[in-house]
């Protein structure tokens, strides 16, 4: 018998506990003010540069997201249309490959259950394609070092057993291609914890980006190369929380202060990542950033520049994620290649990440996306030919005493003949906020 889940935790301010009593009694008096509509300006996302007033920032969002641009962002609103997205007249195609995208893949407790239940409305999104992507957050070790981090479940550390590992990474035993392990994340639990991960990826033939095992790879693009296409993937994050890495281990992680309040996003570990896909002959090259501001709908303006940058240098995907919420994708329109379209996913949300049943918490983003290799007036060119974002979202329910997830189609929620619920409605709305043109729901 399936049935609804009762006593789950609705949003993070309810269920993590702030480092100070008085950050939960200031931003419980700003949400009663309705104190912040649009993003805060010199806000901190690293944990490291958080003061008091970012504390509070973050458990006020937490609550009630952001719902408002930047002044100086809104012109992204005007570029979220896919229908934009085409191969160029007299391109000849000689070979092609599809390509599914997911957001976080968090632990939650209990997910285990869900193995080969929680992708099983989304396979042919995700698994029946030629790459499949996601960004891997919750680092892996064995049960009794999980059980101590995570203590009753309400600290900021996400870990995970290998079982729960394998419901996040696989379904009916078709793995993620490449997943993205360079997140504030990855050190929770320090080198065991990336060692872990990193070997259960290798075993199961996952390539993890972001994470070199040795100096020589630091720096460089992880290249995958599927029915003929070379696809390099470049990954940095913003930040490892307040953890250091040992001096001489510094190359574990790409990280790059791209998110700081205090200096403009530094690039140059992407850029040199990037010069290296191109020093390898790749044909088309996805950037992976882990950036952005938590519980905020768009991006900041910051982000805009530091993405226009980076595809202006050679990126042609780039694939945004750590905020939990969706935010939109932009079809930029490249002046490397006035052929050339761009696709930019500022944050494609959490695909899981506890049990949270805040429509904004539940709603993600995956990709539909195709390339095309071939000749254009004599010249190779690998293009996106079809690139179409999926609205998702956990259902989460009770069958036979175990809760269970499910991703599942926002648009199948939507028909006539579906009993749309109030949680359905509000998520919808968000998409449509976010999506723009790019939505018809």
């Amino acid at each position: 018998m399936i049935s609804k889940p009762s006593g789950l935790p609705v949003t993070p301010f309810k269920f993590y506990r702030p480092d100070a009593r008085l950050i939960g009694v200031a931003a419980k008096a700003a949400l009663l003010a309705n104190y912040w509509d649009v993003p805060l300006a010199g806000a901190a996302t690293d944990g490291a540069e958080f003061g008091f007033r970012d504390e509070v920032y973050w458990f006020y969002k937490s609550a009630r997201p952001i719902a408002k641009p930047e002044e100086g962002a809104r012109a992204l609103m005007n570029s979220r249309d896919s229908s934009v997205v085409s191969l160029p007249r007299d391109f000849y195609t000689e070979c092609s490959l599809t390509m599914g995208v997911a957001g976080d893949l968090i632990q939650a407790e209990g997910l285990e259950q869900s193995k080969n239940i929680l992708f099983s409305s989304v396979a042919e999104t995700l698994f029946d394609k030629d790459l499949s992507f996601a960004n891997y957050e919750s680092v892996v070790a064995n049960d009794d070092i999980v059980e101590e981090a995570l203590g009753d479940g309400r600290s900021f550390t996400m870990c995970c057993s290998k079982e729960q590992y394998s419901a996040l990474t696989q379904h009916n035993g078709k793995h993620f291609s490449v997943l993205n392990t360079a997140n504030n994340h990855t050190f929770d639990l320090g080198l065991i914890g990336l060692e872990t991960t990193q070997n259960l990826l290798q075993e199961d033939g996952i390539v993890s980006i972001g994470t070199p095992r040795d100096i020589e790879a630091y720096g460089r693009g992880s290249i995958v190369t599927v029915n003929g296409i070379k696809t390099g993937f470049v990954s940095a994050t913003f930040g490892i929380r307040r953890f250091e890495l040992p001096a001489d281990q510094k190359h574990r992680i790409h990280v790059a202060k791209l998110c700081s309040k205090y200096v403009a996003p530094e690039l140059e570990l992407l850029r040199q990542q990037i010069a290296d896909c191109k020093a390898q002959g790749c044909d088309f090259i996805v950037g992976s950033l882990h950036w952005g501001w938590e519980f905020e709908f768009f991006p900041r303006e910051s982000q805009i520049e530091a993405a226009h940058t980076l595809v202006e240098a050679g990126v042609d995907l780039l694939l945004g994620h750590h905020p939990h919420v969706i935010q939109p994708v932009e079809f930029y329109s490249t002046k490397r290649d006035p052929n050339r379209i761009a696709v930019i996913a500022y944050s494609l949300g959490s695909t899981t990440f506890g049990w949270f049943t805040a429509p904004y918490m539940m709603l993600s983003l995956m990709l539909d996306i195709q390339l095309s290799k071939g000749t254009l007036d004599g010249e190779q060119r690998t293009y996106i030919a079809a690139a179409k974002p999926v609205p998702v979202f956990r259902h989460q329910f009770t069958q036979d005493g175990k809760l269970l997830m499910r991703i599942e189609k926002l648009v199948e929620h939507l028909a006539p003949s579906a009993k749309m619920t109030p949680s359905v409605q509000q998520m919808n709305e968000y998409a449509k906020l976010v999506l723009g043109n790019s939505y018809a729901g």
